[in-house]
């Protein structure tokens, strides 16, 4: 039943190449509807220019389906929250300049949402009212995508604080540059999971970096199995199509090893034992599978979202908007989109 007082945010996100819209009321999910771009795969990578076209193509629809989907009318709005950055420049316009044209029209708040932020609560979108599966605070988040590999110190939905995080490639960004040497095409993620469950992690050891304290890299792990590999082509032209199960297990088993021995420092060095997982790469299964093996081993309360929340979606932008719609927290007109990787 629709109470007077019922908070209904619609959520965009435009960051990358997936464009999104949300509708919830009170925070329970009503819609999340999106719209991926395939015309990338052919290149090998996201191209800007090709996303921000694509957006232009998507927004009305994605944000019309998303509102009829959840049973109201762009009247019943509340307040609008889009993603500001980080992402790509051309992209976040897109979204940010519809929000804003739409949040004028109907004389509605504006909220913006920090990408990365929204990430972390995607673990606090609720699918009903009753929903009580959001992690306590504080806790540890493990954000792991394409473009960051972070480990975050959440003390409130507004007080994040980064502990630790790549000083070069994210995990996910050698993951797939590691795919793409292969040959098996993009975007790897999905690639190499799907094989790794079919091969031998112990098959292959490639370079493990050694960083002071929680800071990650992962270019040097990039670099090992780049010259590995070349090196086995030369003996075998055939190798990658051979062992490419045990090249995919290998190369996954080392990046989820080093991801977790930094979140165990991290654990031992706050206390926190409920830890939480975020972004693209915490689809991966082997990644999944690792948190649930530290909670047997260590005692940790893990947090793992649904696969639909993975990935860029509106939802998170959606409940971030809507938990600073409670404290009033809005954005002025005249707010520009950022590019720059931040919490701030």
């Amino acid at each position: 039943m629709e109470n007077k007082q019922d908070i209904y945010i619609l959520g965009i996100e435009s960051s990358c190449d997936d464009t999104s819209a949300a509708v919830l009321r009170n925070g329970v999910l009503l819609s999340n509807v999106t719209a991926s771009q395939a015309v990338h795969e052919a290149y090998g990578g996201v191209v800007p220019e090709l996303a921000s076209r694509a957006h232009q193509q998507n927004v009305v629809p994605v944000v019309d389906q998303a509102i009829k989907r959840a049973g109201i009318t762009k009247d019943d709005l509340t307040a609008i929250a889009f993603t500001r950055g980080p992402g790509l420049m051309g992209s976040l316009l897109v979204g940010v300049s519809f929000a804003k044209g739409l949040a004028c029209s109907l004389r509605i708040p504006l909220i913006d949402v920090n990408h990365l932020q929204g990430h972390v609560m995607a673990h606090f979108i609720k699918e009903s009212d009753d929903d009580q599966s959001a992690p306590p605070f504080p806790f540890l988040c493990l954000l792991v995508s394409g473009g960051n590999s972070q480990i975050v110190l959440v003390r409130a939905y507004n007080d994040m604080e980064v502990i630790g995080q790549t000083i070069d490639d994210a995990a996910g960004e050698a993951i797939d540059k590691c795919s793409k040497v292969m040959g098996l095409g993009y975007p790897g993620g999905p690639i190499i999971d799907r094989l790794a469950r079919q091969g031998n992690p112990l098959a292959y050891k490639f370079s493990e970096p050694q960083i002071k304290r929680l800071d990650y890299s992962f270019s040097g792990l990039k670099t090992s199995f780049l010259y590995n590999l070349r090196d086995w082509i030369k003996e075998d032209p055939d190798f990658i199509e051979k062992h490419k199960e045990d090249l995919a297990a290998s190369l996954e088993y080392t990046i989820v090893r080093i991801l977790m021995k930094k979140l165990r420092l991290a654990v031992k060095e706050t206390g926190i034992k409920h830890v939480a997982l975020a972004g693209g790469v915490s689809a991966n299964n082997g990644l999944r599978n690792a948190f649930h093996e530290h909670a047997r081993k260590y005692g940790w309360t893990i947090y793992i979202p649904k696969f639909s929340y993975t990935t860029d979606n509106a939802a998170m932008i959606g409940i971030t908007g809507y938990y600073k719609y409670l404290d009033k927290d809005f954005c002025a007109i005249d707010k520009p989109a950022f590019s720059k990787v931040t919490f701030k």
